[in-house]
């Protein structure tokens, strides 16, 4: 099993809330408060990279805080961190609780490093114990930079808001060629299927996205689909 090797935590309010809400005209000038908030968000990027930058090819997984153990979901996500770990991949994720805490679970099961990278939001308990690198952002957006800048692929188990925010970013970025193409695994038919749908007869259909960009996606229900393919990926790319 891999030694913890690094925590950093922050005690911050919601920092992003205060960077991105407009001021009132009798608030202090923007050159007051701005400009030193980004020495923060610089300090942080540092952090990060510093933090992940030798840790090897490496799989995000995303999916809902609100799944306990017990969910399907969670044992298959659970499952789906094991595998990917015993793969030699490194496991990421949000660094919470529910599927968070069950891929990175799986992952601490085996010797492949189990990583989590959280965000500081008022209504959060904290990371999940099952981790051996854990990083705390206060910006959404630095932590959103470190799951696309260290992964080799996605892995999105059903989740609210903020799984569809990293799904369809992801897919953002593949489309217009802003990262290397990666798998984006989409686990949980049922879940996923009326979505699909909508984005190829709706979006496809009325020429909104490409013929092929269905073809980022890949629909799966079993955690050995998933690790197959992302490993496949990994291989033809000399990742593995």
């Amino acid at each position: 099993m891999a030694e913890p090797r690094t925590k950093a935590r922050h005690t911050a309010r919601h920092e992003d809330k205060d960077l991105l809400r407009s001021r009132r005209p009798d608030e202090p000038d923007f050159t007051d408060m701005d400009p030193w908030r980004v020495l923060r968000i610089q300090g942080e990027i540092v952090e990060g990279f510093e933090a992940l930058h030798r840790i090897g090819p490496a799989v995000s997984v995303f999916g809902s805080a609100r799944l306990r153990e017990g969910s399907p979901y969670f044992d298959k996500a659970e499952e789906t961190g094991r595998l990917l770990g015993e793969a030699g991949l490194v496991v990421i994720s949000g660094g919470g609780p529910g599927i968070m805490e069950a891929a990175n679970r799986g992952a601490h099961k085996t010797d492949s490093l189990s990583v989590g990278c959280g965000i500081k939001l008022p209504h959060e308990k904290g990371p999940n114990p099952f981790q051996d690198i854990s990083l705390e952002f206060r910006y959404f957006f630095v932590r959103k930079l470190m799951f696309v800048k260290y992964s080799v692929g996605y892995v999105i188990f059903p989740g609210g808001f903020g799984t569809l925010d990293e799904l369809f970013e992801s897919l953002t970025l593949i489309q217009t060629g802003k990262v290397e193409h990666f798998p984006i695994m989409l686990v949980g038919r049922d879940y996923w299927g009326p979505l699909l749908g909508w984005i190829k007869e709706t979006l496809r259909g009325g020429g909104f996205i490409g013929e092929d960009d269905l073809e980022l996606l890949k629909l799966v229900d079993e955690p050995a689909e998933v690790v197959e393919h992302i490993v496949a990926h990994c291989r033809v790319h000399g990742y593995l």
